[in-house]
This record gives structure tokens, C-alpha cells and sequence, in this order.
């Protein structure tokens, strides 16, 4: 598929927007130019594409209220003002987005938040309900009460890896540049502008460090690190300006902006491959023979009733194997219940599982998407 063709034809996105284009580089949040970002994301919900909002700003807004002229070193200052920031920064959202009859959900993470697999399930569980809905999602690191231990330490990082968590086909994160050049355009006249690129390439961070201005600050570096990232799941990357005219939707609609950086394995293929060697098993499933047909033959989630017994100690969202009678492997997966959990849920169908536990988080016990066929 041409990238023309695949970027147009994206139906989940992911729009990161940095401090300095909200605020126009510090001087209080652009109202005005928020109501443009906002309006085109609603033409995107209006061709029927699901978009969430990961949105800087807050601190930068919370300064301007509290009148400090320089951000603060503090970490107790800089927590007060993301406090007071945050209340005018998704109340603007909020209004704007009120014009176009669309309803918007505040949503603040931490590192810990998406590290933690059972908060990250519970965070995708919500997310996917929010877009199941029709709401627009804002998400912003929790500034009110991260520490340097567990900050994301830049909103590329959160954009990549909310990317990952809601499974995006592209995650396009606007800035004050035009995209990644092959060198720093503030010293080389002749720098070139790249349009697409692999997200692996292994000349980018050298084409995104050094130098100065905006190249030196590390800036451009912390978006293709997330491009690296988003690229886990699937996803591709789009860096633009922020300050082109209907960049959002033109960048929707497959018009070549920016700097497109590509991952080397589509969205469901990346995933199979992280999942299937990338994390630590911590159980096994022994499953009986209907259910190993099911997954082998037809690709199936694996449902309670198909499962014969549950060992090991893994707890919602962990890595476990399942096995067929005899032991030999059959998938790996993230699991959706604990093995006490699941103990309990062993040959019963899902539509009693609300009965079972009093609660229902999924009607199986590894979907689909979260398996690996080995």
C-alpha cells in the first residue's frame, strides 16, 4: 500500500501537541489556535475517525496564571502550577470542543500508570470504551504528582506510548519545526528535509542530535525515540508543524507533510512479535482439544470454556503459555484474569463470568489480539 493510501486510510489516530505551539511559546494558552486544532479534529470524528488528544501545556498555562516569570526549579512549584494549569487547559479544550458537539474526557497517566500492566489493561479498557462512545480523549502526563523517577520525562514519549496502548495507526505529533532534517537547517543552508523514512534507520539520532537550536535541545531527538516506539505496536509517525493551515486534516487525508517515519512490521505484526518475545511468562493454560482447534484452525480469543487448568502465579495483563493436554505449546498471551481468577472461570462460559467473580472485566481470558499462534 502507498503511504498516500495508508496514512488517508488510518481510522485511530493519536495528535500530540507541544507546550510551545499552545502557548505560543510561553506567552499563556492560544485559545484561538486551539479552537483551530480543535475543529479539525472534528472533521476527522466527522468521517468517522476515532482521535485522542495528548496535550501539553499545562505547566507553561499554570505559570502564566501564577505570574512566574521563569519556570520554577521546584518540584512542589512546578506540581502547583500543572495543578492550576490543567483547570484552564481542558476547560478551553473542552469549550471548543462543546462548539462541534463532541464530548471530551480528561485523562492523566504517569510512567507507573502504563508500566504496571494491570493499570495499563485498565487504562486501554477505558480508552477503547471512551472511542466506543464517540468521546474525544485528552491525555496529559499527571504533572500534579509525577516525580523525576517516574516521569515520562517529554509528551513524545507519552504520545508513543498511548499510540501503543490504544493500538493507533498513526501517531502524528505537531511541532514549531517542519519536520526532521538530514542536518541542523539553523547552520547548514543546505539542509534537506526528510519525508519518510524507516523508524529503525539507525542514522536518525545522529540526524536528530547535536547542534544548536532546536536540534540541540534534544527536541527533535525525543521524537524519533517515540517514533521508535509508536513503531513497537505498528504505528507510524508523522512529525509537522503545528502552524501549517488544517495540517491535522491535511495530514489525515494523505497529503505528504513533515517527516513520515515508518515501522518495519504492520500494526498487528508488531504487536504478535513483542508479545510473543518480549515478555516473561508467569503460567501456563492447559487447554483441551476444542480449544486448541479453535485457535489453531479459525484464530479465535481463548474463552473460559475452553481451558482445562490454570498454574503459576500471573496476575491480570501477565504473559502465560497455554499448552494442549499433552504439554506441547500451543500460544502465548496476556491474560485478562488472575490464576485465582481464573481457577474459578475454568470450563464455564463467558456469560457467566459477571456471575462467577461479581464483576466482568473481559468475556475472555486472552483476546485475540493479545495472542501469539506458536
Amino acid at each position: 500500500m502507498e503511504m498516500r493510501d495508508k496514512i488517508a486510510k488510518a481510522q485511530r489516530i493519536v495528535v500530540k501537541i507541544g507546550s510551545a505551539l499552545l502557548t505560543n511559546d510561553g506567552q499563556g494558552l492560544d485559545v484561538a489556535r486551539i479552537g483551530l486544532w480543535v475543529s479539525q479534529i472534528a472533521q476527522l470524528r466527522a468521517q468517522g475517525k476515532e482521535v485522542v488528544l495528548v496535550s501539553s501545556g499545562s505547566i507553561a498555562a499554570g505559570m502564566k496564571r501564577l505570574g512566574f516569570a521563569v519556570r520554577p526549579t521546584q518540584v512542589n512549584e512546578l506540581q502547583a502550577a500543572a495543578a492550576v494549569g490543567q483547570m484552564e487547559l481542558v476547560g478551553v479544550y473542552e469549550s471548543h470542543f462543546e462548539k462541534h458537539g463532541l464530548c471530551t474526557a480528561q485523562i492523566l497517566l504517569t510512567h507507573d500508570d502504563l508500566s504496571n500492566r494491570r493499570r495499563y489493561l485498565n487504562a486501554r479498557s477505558s480508552l477503547r470504551t471512551l472511542l466506543g462512545l464517540g468521546v474525544v480523549p485528552i491525555i496529559n502526563e499527571n504533572d500534579t504528582v509525577v516525580t523525576d523517577e517516574i516521569r515520562f520525562g517529554d509528551n513524545d514519549t507519552l504520545g508513543a506510548l498511548v499510540a501503543n496502548l490504544v493500538e493507533a495507526d498513526v501517531l502524528v505529533i505537531l511541532t514549531d519545526q517542519q519536520g526532521l532534517f538530514d542536518k541542523n537547517p539553523r547552520d547548514h543552508k543546505d539542509a534537506t528535509l526528510i519525508s519518510y523514512i524507516s523508524a529503525s534507520d539507525e542514522r536518525l539520532e545522529s540526524m536528530a542530535s547535536g547542534g544548536a537550536g532546536v536540534l540541540g535541545t534534544g527536541g527533535m531527538l525525543t521524537k524519533v525515540r517515540a517514533a521508535r516506539l509508536a513503531a513497537r505496536s505498528g504505528a507510524d509517525t508523522l512529525i509537522a508543524s503545528g502552524r501549517e493551515e488544517n495540517v491535522i486534516v491535511r495530514v489525515a487525508s494523505g497529503e505528504l507533510m513533515g517527516t513520515w517515519l515508518q515501522p518495519d512490521h504492520c500494526r498487528q505484526a508488531a504487536r504478535k512479535l513483542w508479545i510473543a518475545g518480549h515478555l516473561k511468562s508467569r503460567g501456563t493454560l492447559v487447554l483441551d482439544d476444542g480449544a486448541v482447534a479453535a485457535l489453531r484452525k479459525e484464530g479465535t480469543s481463548l474463552l473460559p470454556v475452553g481451558v482445562k487448568d490454570a498454574q503459576g502465579s500471573f496476575s491480570r495483563g501477565d504473559m502465560v503459555v497455554c499448552v494442549d493436554g499433552v504439554g506441547s505449546l500451543v500460544a502465548r498471551g496476556l491474560v485478562n484474569y488472575s490464576v485465582a481468577e481464573t481457577l474459578k472461570l475454568l470450563g464455564k462460559s463467558s456469560s457467566s463470568i459477571s456471575e462467577i467473580l461479581g464483576y466482568e472485566s473481559e468475556p475472555e481470558l486472552i483476546h485475540r489480539d493479545d495472542l501469539v499462534i506458536l
